[in-house]
């Protein structure tokens, strides 16, 4: 199953790019992150392997998150033609994913974020779950996208929002 979201935030591309890549920052704008703990490498940089886990209702889904590319490297002073790349894939128990995160400047003080998604399900339960549900993964990636625009230009937290 492949998808791909998009939407622009009010604020300049190297604050975005900043704000996304700072792991302090993830709890307030991730719902449902419970846990985002490094195995290997350093945070945010290629090869970089963390143990996720996520809670979404009553169930709770843990994976491994390995960073595939990063560019440009240095967040700071982007050249405004180029367009920053973050990509990562996702392994969990009966599924693989792919994002890869494009930003590029809608205008001075604007950033287009699209988030291309793919996902490969084994095991007959997830199996179904990608037949029946696949718009639940695309709401879900908007959501993440929604939610983290609000923290960006208004400051609002996803934990405070559920109580």
């Amino acid at each position: 199953m492949k998808y791909t979201v998009s939407i622009e935030i009010d604020l300049p591309r190297e604050r975005v790019v900043q704000l996304l890549a700072d792991p302090a920052q993830m709890p307030k704008w991730l719902r449902g992150l419970v846990l985002h703990e490094p195995l290997s490498g350093v945070h945010g940089q290629v090869g970089a392997k963390s143990r996720v886990v996520l809670q979404m209702g009553q169930q709770k889904f843990e994976c491994t998150e390995t960073i595939t590319r990063r560019e440009p490297a240095d967040l700071h002073r982007i050249p405004k033609d180029s367009v920053v790349h973050f990509e990562r894939e996702i392994v969990g128990e009966g599924m693989w994913s792919a994002a890869r995160e494009r930003l590029t400047e809608a205008g001075p003080a604007a950033t287009l974020w699209v988030s291309e998604n793919e996902y490969r399900f084994s095991g007959l339960l997830m199996r179904l779950v990608g037949l029946l549900m696949p718009g639940t993964f695309r709401k879900q990636s908007l959501q993440h996208m929604h939610d983290f625009k609000a923290f960006a230009e208004q400051g609002k937290d996803v934990r405070e929002a559920n109580g």
